[in-house]
């Protein structure tokens, strides 16, 4: 049995992996699906502390206040930044790192650094009234849509999840500084359909930090696999896993 921790992404909520947790369970696995301090349930918690760091805090204290060891974990979007620092302080309790069509920081780098277009966002916020609050982004035109997820149904329920972004997880800079991270076996998995114009992916490098080949892997989809193709996402993880 293996025990899967899911983190979503920017402007999302713990809600957006439902679909894909019941595969999991049912093969007998545990599951971890938290909303992140800001967003879902605690959306109240929210201000303009809430950054990165408190990203970092809420699943480091998940593993340890459950005792959660071999953890595959899986980061969206913007958690590739937080699963990559939480790997950082917990190394012996993860056994594989996910980066799902997620940002991938080098040691002191923040998310406008992988993804220069998020600079746009930070000075948007910050000229604004509340001085941190980043609203999720409008529906494009197919098949970009909303977060890559184009069915009508699904954008409705996509929405009642979605809350502003603090400024302060796009500021601040991962902390990469423990070797013992690097043993850490990873995956990428990138969804290619309908990527936004102004998004930019790093290469994954060929060798893995811990040298053996890179691991990537493709879906036929848009940004928010997870609702747009769960089945096909759950067996992927189920493989990784």
């Amino acid at each position: 049995m293996s025990t899967y921790l899911l983190v979503h992404g920017a402007w999302h909520s713990g809600e957006c992996w439902e679909r894909v947790v019941p595969s999991l369970e049912s093969a007998g696995h545990r599951v971890f699906a938290p909303s992140l301090t800001g967003y879902g349930d605690k959306a109240h918690l929210a201000g303009r502390e809430t950054g990165l760091y408190t990203h970092v805090d809420d699943i480091v204290g998940l593993i340890t206040g459950e005792d959660l060891t071999e953890v595959v974990l899986v980061g969206h979007s913007y958690a590739g930044l937080v699963i990559s620092s939480v790997a950082n302080q917990v190394p012996d309790r993860i056994a594989r790192l996910v980066h799902l069509d997620a940002m991938v920081p080098e040691d002191g780098e923040s998310a406008a650094d992988v993804q220069p277009m998020t600079r746009t966002l930070i000075d948007l916020a910050l000229r604004s009234e509340s001085g941190w609050r980043i609203p999720p982004p409008p529906e494009m035109p197919p098949p970009s849509g909303l977060f890559g997820v184009t069915d009508p149904a699904d954008i409705a329920w996509l929405r009642t999840m979605l809350s502003d972004q603090p400024v302060r997880c796009l500021q601040q800079p991962v902390r990469l500084d423990n070797p013992a991270m690097n043993a850490i076996p990873r995956a990428h998995i990138h969804c290619t359909v309908g990527v936004p114009e102004g998004i930019v992916r790093r290469p994954v490098p060929a060798i893995q930090p811990n040298g053996t080949p890179a691991q990537v892997w493709e879906l036929a989809t848009g940004h928010d696999c997870m609702i747009t193709v769960p089945a096909e996402l759950a067996d992927l993880l189920l493989k990784l896993g």
